[in-house]
């Protein structure tokens, strides 16, 4: 935690903009990093984006010295919140002690204890593992061992759903803006299946209705359609092995399948001999209100990916699966079949099981759920004083904010949003295909008071960005 600051520790601060961002050192940094990284990395114009200095807890203090409270977490990845003091630490030892192994040869020790505590948290009584450094490699990696277990080659996924930019991933991610430049390299065997969302039962701002036979519908008709494309295969003509699926879906706009959903994708893929792979890199180690979304929605995954906040702030990712299947693997000879040169960093595991010892007492994920009923509840109940808030939905701490008139999405508000927010010392990002859903992905040390300010500032941004 960061020494205390006027107003207190940073971490539990409300926003302190005395700059308005992006400040001069701010707009200083973008013109640097113009010179040097490719320009399709980084969008820069004059309200975006602020350089991050230093983070702990739910605060953010950019290069200019503004603070403030931060709903993204880091794209997810500060669950724990930034800077976690156990994290921190356990960090701070082990760069002392072994700062780099060799993870398929002469593995670093804290990689056994890593994967077996991982183990512990997955769904099967035998498990298996391989941990990688990103998102996108945990999700090559179940793709591999989904077509070695069961021979076949045609993958299933879902519209909407997003698994990662490398080209295996890309091929199951579905959105045309990441697939067009690439369109001819990547693996034609991808049938894609509609995504049922949830609605509630009027279109009021983000009723917390039951889904309404409009939304049980389009499950059943996403449900059909996907029996029809195990039975009939990928496009060009592979039988599907596996099913990839996120449990929520993150970047499409936090869209919550109906209830039961998951539960009957499950019982399809077995009855087709195809495995279930759980994208969980956004919904898994909590954020959902438990370690594994899969478990509360009735998913039952053969193959769980696990990233972002697995790693406390570190990059660490993670593909598990039941012994049965991971054995289809071939035991190494000498040489792995599919390895990485930071596979088990020390750093990075040393974090992990620091965090993982910090959700020790289950008051983290009571937390979770109760910090996002509460941003849910107080995001949802101004729908007369809110116009052009489809819906706040969400799952834990994971929310999102539909914008629009309710018959058509408002494409590209949640980005003026996003800027009206930072403006106001709230970090929040836009999602969905067009830009209509406010992403919201806290750390779960965000105080009731943070929490209440955010809403408000939230309230207003959407007020005059609509």
């Amino acid at each position: 935690m960061s020494a205390p600051g006027p107003l207190g520790p940073l971490g539990s601060l409300l926003p302190d903009v005395r700059v308005p961002p992006p400040g001069p050192a701010s707009r200083a940094l973008a013109e640097r990093l113009r010179a040097v990284e490719s320009r399709n990395v980084t969008f820069i114009d004059d309200a975006w984006p602020v350089f991050w200095e230093e983070a702990a807890g739910s605060n953010v203090r950019d290069a200019d010295g503004n603070v403030y409270v931060d709903l993204t977490g880091g794209f997810g990845v500060a669950f724990l919140g930034h800077a976690h003091p156990a994290v921190a630490a356990a960090v701070a030892r082990q760069s002392g002690r072994l700062v780099h192994g060799m993870g398929d040869v002469h593995p670093p020790a804290l990689k056994v204890e890593l994967l077996e505590r991982l183990a512990a948290l997955a769904p099967w009584p035998e498990t298996r593992g391989v941990l990688a450094s990103t998102g996108s490699e945990a999700v090559e990696i179940a793709l591999k061992t989904a077509y070695l277990a069961t021979g076949k080659p045609g993958l299933l996924a879902f519209e909407g759903g997003y698994h990662g930019l490398t080209l295996g991933s890309l091929a199951v991610t579905s959105r045309a803006l990441f697939r067009a430049p690439f369109e001819r390299r990547l693996y034609a065997g991808v049938a894609f299946a509609p995504f049922p969302v949830a609605r509630p039962a009027t279109a009021t701002s983000g009723s917390a209705a039951a889904p309404d036979a409009v939304a049980r519908g389009s499950a059943e008709e996403s449900l059909a359609r996907v029996r029809h494309l195990l039975r009939a295969g990928a496009p060009n003509g592979d039988a599907i092995g596996a099913v990839i699926v996120e449990p929520v879906q993150g970047r499409a706009g936090v869209r919550v399948p109906p209830d039961g959903f998951m539960a009957a994708l499950s019982e399809a893929a077995f009855e087709a001999g195809a495995l279930v792979i759980a994208d969980e890199l956004m919904t898994g180690m909590g954020r959902s209100g438990a370690m594994l979304a899969s478990s509360r929605l009735g998913l039952r995954p053969d193959l769980v990916c696990l990233g972002k906040a697995l790693g406390a702030g570190l990059p660490l990712s993670a593909c598990l699966g039941a012994r049965a299947v991971m054995d289809a693997w071939p035991a190494s000879a000498g040489e792995a079949v599919h390895t990485s040169t930071f596979l088990g960093h020390p750093l990075a595991c040393a974090a992990a099981l620091a965090a993982l010892d910090s959700y020790g007492p289950a008051a983290v994920l009571t937390r979770a759920e109760e910090l996002g009923t509460r941003l849910r509840e107080r995001l949802a109940g101004r729908p007369s004083r809110v116009a052009g808030v489809v819906e706040v939905r969400g799952l834990g701490l994971f929310v999102g904010i539909e914008l629009g008139d309710g018959s058509a999405p408002a494409a590209g508000a949640a980005a003026r949003v996003a800027v009206a927010a930072l403006e106001r010392g709230v970090l929040v990002l836009p999602a969905g295909e067009s830009s209509e859903v406010l992403e919201l992905t806290p750390a779960v040390t965000l105080t009731d008071a943070q929490a209440d300010h955010a809403v408000e500032v939230l309230v207003s941004a959407i007020r005059e960005a609509l």
